[in-house]
């Protein structure tokens, strides 16, 4: 898999794809992320990306130009699977959704910044949007690292154990069962019998219950989109 990340502030994503299962997946020639400064593509001797919104808005916005320019380079290159912007008021990223995008050769992933781009952008260049909640950074750049990290684990081979992903909350849209290591009682506190007993359907049966009570305890939503309440 390749994805190109294309940002105002490169420096935001060094650490986050430079760590973890990111960094190994990397290592072992299983994901090639490219980072692309966006200034590098700027109108002028001064690298303008950004100027005033038309309509007398507060806030500077990201020019059209520079970020057709760039993205026009990459697509003359190789195809694309999507081209994504990272906006708070995109769809609301999911496992689900990770799923699917881990299943493509090649993203690009537009982080907003300032107070926004030019919609032009939106309207002709993007394919996907997409939000990690309902809230406003300063950047997309963390989304973008957010939704990378979440994409990048499921690639076959990224994670040590490619079966402990299958268990992940919201792989089967309910939240997990709670987990447990030794030591099999500290402090008085016990690790449920059922998790020492040795017997697979006992223990599979168990963790779906609990799946279940905690998803409906804590995200009853997720039961009703299910057909479960």
């Amino acid at each position: 898999m390749r994805i190109d990340i294309i940002t105002a502030v490169p420096q935001l994503l060094e650490s986050p794809l430079n760590y973890s299962i990111v960094q190994r997946a990397k290592d072992k020639g299983l994901v090639d992320i490219h980072i692309h400064d966006i200034r590098e593509w700027g109108k002028g001797n001064y690298h303008q990306v950004d100027d005033y919104s038309y309509g007398g808005d507060a806030g500077m916005v990201m020019m059209v130009e520079p970020v057709f320019n760039l993205i026009s380079k990459l697509k003359s290159e190789r195809d694309y699977d999507q081209v994504i912007y990272m906006t708070p008021d995109g769809e609301q990223f999911s496992q689900k959704m990770a799923n699917t995008l881990s299943c493509y050769q090649n993203l690009i992933i537009l982080c907003g910044h300032y107070k926004g781009i030019d919609h032009r952008i939106r309207e002709h260049l993007i394919t996907m949007e997409i939000t990690i909640g309902d809230y406003v950074l300063s950047g997309g750049e963390l989304a973008a690292a957010i939704v990378a990290d979440a994409v990048i684990r499921l690639i076959p081979g990224a994670m040590s154990d490619e079966t402990s992903a299958l268990s992940d909350c919201y792989q089967d849209g309910l939240l997990s069962a709670p987990i447990y290591t030794r030591p099999a009682e500290f402090n008085g506190w016990r690790v449920p019998d059922v998790l020492l007993s040795g017997n697979p359907k006992l223990i599979a049966q168990w963790q779906e219950e609990q799946a279940i009570e905690r998803t409906r305890q804590l995200r009853p939503q997720l039961l009703k989109d299910l057909g479960l309440e």
